[in-house]
């Protein structure tokens, strides 16, 4: 019964500990990305990923961290995996539409605009600019 006991307090100690840990990677990595020390945080995102597979800010986070070095791909697929995991993340939606931007790429854009609007809360005043950027790629396709 003491054997049974030991490992239930033994297993139950260790989860809370793992559970600690995890948290910790983000708080950790979101720190040193505000420092800019962008490597390490890097790192601790990507770890925090391995142990919390559905957090969405860790995703977003990277996209912003391959933004910074230019590498589209890697922040397209974490941009669509932040949406996929948290399809109301109005950051992301709006890192997303101006990628679609550059690409003048209208009707992604117009698609993710009309979602944009319907979940935006704290970047609602980024919609103008969404909406005058639109009419500026429709002109010069109309203008073609």
């Amino acid at each position: 019964m003491k054997k049974i006991f030991f490992i239930i307090l033994s297993l139950s100690f260790y989860l809370i500990s793992d559970s600690i840990a995890k948290e910790n990677f983000f708080e950790e990595a979101k720190n040193k990305y505000d420092k800019d020390q962008i490597e390490d945080s890097k790192f601790l995102f990507q770890r925090n990923i391995v142990f919390n597979p559905k957090d969405a800010k860790s995703y977003l986070y990277l996209a912003k961290i391959y933004n910074f070095e230019e590498n589209e791909i890697e922040e397209l697929k974490n941009l669509k995996t932040t949406l996929l995991l948290e399809p109301s993340n109005e950051e992301a939606m709006y890192m997303l539409i101006e990628i679609e931007l550059e690409k003048s790429n209208f009707s992604e854009v117009s698609d993710l605009a009309k979602k944009f609007n319907i979940i935006c809360s704290n970047f609602c005043n980024k919609i103008k600019d969404i909406e005058q950027k639109l009419k500026d790629i429709q002109a010069k396709e109309d203008n073609n």
